[in-house]
């Protein structure tokens, strides 16, 4: 069976995984806390054994570097599980959105057999990167501040440009080398998708600004919406708060 896209199998694996996510966190809730809080590590730790299969499974292990934004947080999740760090967890709450993306626009996975290792590698860790990170911030391990946006938008464009300038280094080298993948066509990259658009969301942000690198930039400024909006509630309570002292000050 096909895992599809926007088909009917497509659709109930989605309600699977909201399931999962609300599931886990309701059992998490009444475990003590020393056991919720290793038991979150170990749920971290799921992407990284996607990163691991996907480099040892398909034998083109260029092709599957960990330079993907649900690859570096799947990377990063462990490492804020362990130091409750609270610039990198507040950059997560933005880019776990990126794992929720990817099961529902799933186009160049749609051909995914269920059950497969293939789909289980792909489905569960994308499903615990959004799990693990919400549950860091309602079980209190990590919490959230709005003084956090600069370093959010910072690391997410530095991460960003990193990657760009790595597609263009291995799409020199698999040129300059003539390395082919299994069809016998020129190896070409493009994590993060900073080479061009292949979904239609990006192909939208491509009609903006038609060039590559720069196009993804629509979606920087659609994260500091978005931000604003996740931090609007803390902003306005601190705002009050400072203004209540400066009033009992007078």
């Amino acid at each position: 069976m096909l895992w599809g896209s926007f088909g009917v199998v497509h659709l109930i694996s989605l309600a699977v995984s909201a399931g999962m996510i609300f599931g886990l966190y309701f059992l998490l809730k009444i475990l003590p806390e020393k056991v919720r809080y290793w038991s979150l590590f170990v749920l971290s730790l799921a992407g990284i054994s996607a990163i691991v299969f996907n480099l040892w499974a398909w034998d083109s292990p260029l092709e599957y570097l960990p330079l993907h934004m649900c690859s570096i947080t799947a990377i990063l999740l462990p490492v804020v599980v362990l130091t409750k760090s609270k610039y990198i967890g507040n950059l997560l709450l933005v880019w776990c959105l990126g794992a929720i993306l990817a099961l529902v626009m799933n186009q160049a996975q749609a051909n995914y057999e269920i059950p497969s290792a293939t789909f289980f590698f792909y489905f569960i860790p994308h499903t615990l990167e959004f799990a693990v990170t919400i549950y860091l911030f309602k079980f209190g391990y990590v919490k959230k501040d709005y003084k956090c946006i600069p370093a959010t938008v910072g690391l997410t464009v530095a991460i960003y440009t990193l990657v760009h300038w790595a597609n263009v280094a291995l799409n020199h080298y698999c040129e300059v080398n003539q390395i082919v993948d299994y069809a016998g066509n020129v190896l070409t990259f493009n994590y993060m998708f900073s080479m061009v658009p292949t979904t239609p969301i990006f192909e939208l942000f491509w009609k903006m600004i038609p060039a590559p690198y720069w196009y993804m930039y629509v979606a920087i400024v659609i994260v500091v919406a978005y931000l604003l909006v996740l931090y609007l509630p803390q902003i306005i309570k601190e705002t009050k708060q400072k203004k209540h002292i400066t009033e009992n000050k007078e």
